[in-house]
C-alpha cells in the first residue's frame, strides 16, 4: 500500500508518502509560524493564502520523488475551513490527474495513530500482530487546538472518552505565556523558563476536587483567568522576580489535569498501552508524567510519537489511512465532511 497524503488543517502545509512495506518514505512540512508570530496567533485568511502558494510546489516536489501511489489521503477536519478546503481541492485535483482513489482522514485520527508509526517502522511485516498486542490502547492528543483522551479497543474502534469543553492544553500554555509577556507561540518558552524552578502546587487550579467519574471533561479557560488575576494581584515587579515559579506552577496545573484524567481512565480499564501525541507532547514535564503512568498501569512502555510527527504533518494522515481505513471518508462525501470529528465515535454514543 503506497499512500500520498496532504495536510492543511491550520498553519502547516504538508505532504508525505507512506509505503506499507517500508514506512514513511518522505515527509515535507512548510510552517507558517514565523508569519503568524507577527500577529500573536494564527490568522485564517493568511493561512489559507499561504497554503495556496506553498502546497502546489510541495506536491510537485514529492510527486517527482515518489510518482508511484495506490491512493491519496487528505485531512478533511477538524481545522480552519478555508485551509481544509485548499488541501481537499488539491487532493481532488491530484486524484483526478493520477487516476487514483481519494480518502478523507480526520486530523485527530492522524494524531491518535501517530505513536504507532514507530511500531510499524521497527517491523513492517509484523505490524498488525504487534498492533493487536498493544490493544486496548489509551491515548491523549494534546495540541494547540485539541485536548482529547480516547481509546482504541480490541475491535480497533476509536472512541473519545473525554475532551476539553473550552481551551486546549496547548492554547492554555501559549495564552499563559502571552500573559507573561512572551512572544507567540510561547508554550516552549514557558517550559524553558519553568525548568528547574520551584513549583507551588496550590497557586493555580487543576480540578483536584472534581469527581472525574461524574464529569471527566477537561477545562483550561479558568486556569488562564486564574493566572491573569494572580498577575494583577502581585504586580509587574513581583511577576518578573518570580517568573520561574509562576511558569513552573502554571505548567504543573496544565500537566497535572491531563495526568489525573489519564490516570482515572487507566485505573478503570485494562489497557495494554498508553500513547501521547500532538504538539504539546514535546513538553518534557507532560511526557515524563505519562511515562510514569505507563510504567504503573500498562504492560508496555509509553508510546510517544516521534518528534517530527508530533505537530501537524501529512505522514500521520497517510499512516492513519493505512492503519484505520474504516475511519476514512469516501470522496463523494468530502465536501460535506469538513467538520469536527468526522469518523470518530463518542464513548456515550
Amino acid at each position: 500500500m503506497k499512500i500520498f497524503a496532504i495536510e492543511s488543517s491550520c498553519d502547516e502545509s504538508a505532504v508525505a508518502y507512506f509505503d506499507s512495506d517500508i514506512g514513511v518514505v518522505e515527509s515535507l512540512v512548510h510552517s507558517q509560524v514565523d508569519m503568524h508570530a507577527l500577529y500573536g496567533g494564527v490568522v485564517p485568511d493568511l493561512a489559507s493564502q499561504d497554503h495556496l502558494a506553498k502546497l502546489p510546489a510541495l506536491i510537485k516536489q514529492l510527486c517527482g520523488k515518489c510518482p508511484d501511489m495506490d491512493e491519496i489521503a487528505v485531512t478533511c477536519g477538524p481545522g480552519l475551513p478555508n485551509c481544509l478546503a485548499v488541501g481537499v481541492a488539491a487532493a481532488e485535483g491530484l486524484a483526478m490527474a493520477m487516476g487514483k482513489p481519494l480518502r478523507g482522514v480526520n486530523h485527530l485520527c492522524g494524531h491518535a495513530f501517530s505513536p504507532f508509526i514507530e511500531v510499524h517502522k521497527s517491523a513492517p511485516a509484523e505490524f498488525w500482530c504487534n498492533y493487536k498486542g498493544l490493544l486496548p490502547h489509551l491515548g491523549l492528543i494534546a495540541s494547540g487546538g485539541n485536548s482529547i483522551i480516547f481509546e482504541i479497543g480490541t475491535d480497533r474502534k476509536l472512541r473519545v472518552l473525554a475532551e476539553t469543553v473550552d481551551d486546549a492544553a496547548g492554547e492554555a500554555l501559549d495564552k499563559g505565556a502571552k500573559l507573561l509577556g512572551m512572544p507567540y507561540p510561547g508554550g516552549a518558552l514557558l517550559e524553558k523558563t519553568a525548568r528547574g524552578a520551584k513549583i507551588d502546587k496550590n497557586l493555580f487550579p487543576y480540578g483536584q476536587n472534581r469527581n472525574l467519574g461524574q464529569d471527566p471533561r477537561l477545562s483550561f479557560s479558568g486556569l488562564k483567568t486564574s493566572l491573569r488575576y494572580h498577575l494583577e494581584k502581585i504586580g509587574p515587579q513581583a511577576a518578573r522576580e518570580n517568573l520561574g515559579t509562576i511558569c513552573a506552577s502554571y505548567q504543573f496545573a496544565v500537566v497535572e489535569q491531563l495526568r489525573r484524567h489519564a490516570r482515572h481512565f487507566l485505573a478503570r480499564g485494562e489497557y495494554s498501552s498508553l500513547g501521547l501525541s500532538g504538539g504539546v507532547s514535546n513538553n518534557s514535564a507532560l511526557s515524563a508524567a505519562f511515562g510514569e503512568l505507563s510504567q504503573k498501569y500498562c504492560r508496555r512502555p509509553l508510546l510517544l510519537a516521534e518528534r517530527q510527527y508530533r505537530g501537524d504533518n501529512a505522514a500521520m494522515i497517510a499512516f492513519a489511512a493505512f492503519a484505520a481505513p474504516e475511519l476514512c471518508i469516501e470522496p463523494q462525501n468530502l465536501s460535506v465532511k469538513i467538520l469536527p470529528n468526522a469518523g470518530i465515535a463518542r464513548a456515550d454514543a
